[in-house]
């Protein structure tokens, strides 16, 4: 995999472009205390929206394999950042919602092996970071989205 940062600040800026390997780009910026214009994520939400999406593809894919009938998911990130330097990721919450005709131990399920096998950001952040997890399932009738 590669991946490259191009500087885009100018003299005392802090934005980049960053590309992909696969051909997708999107610029990341730093914070307006060093030189960033706010134009883009900064390097630390890059990382937690890594964990996020790493581990809601694995747990769509787990969930289908399951013939479990998702409509809808969404999954919510929040995090605590050491005090000092070099301010590491020290608490995680991940918290699933998944809209359908979803069993809740299917959900639970499809968790455990994403974190435990499946997901290499978990693997990674969990070695620095308490990472702790919650779902709910939501009836389509529940929110009038049922047929």
């Amino acid at each position: 995999m590669k991946a490259t940062l191009s500087f885009t600040g100018g003299e005392a800026g802090a934005s980049w472009r960053a590309e992909t390997e696969t051909g997708h780009a999107l610029v990341v910026d730093g914070s307006p205390d060093i030189g960033g214009r706010d134009l883009g994520a900064r390097p630390m939400e890059l990382l937690l929206l890594g964990l996020g999406g790493c581990t809601a593809m694995d747990v769509l894919s787990i969930l289908r394999k399951m013939r479990q009938r998702v409509a809808d998911c969404r999954v919510e990130l929040s995090a605590e950042r050491a005090e000092e330097h070099p301010r590491v990721f020290t608490r995680i919450h991940v918290h699933f919602k998944v809209w359908g005709e979803v069993q809740a131990a299917a959900v639970e399920r499809a968790l455990e092996l994403s974190h435990s096998k499946y997901c290499s950001a978990y693997k990674m952040l969990s070695a620095t970071a308490e990472i702790s997890s919650s779902f709910e399932v939501v009836a389509l009738e529940a929110e009038g989205l049922g047929s």
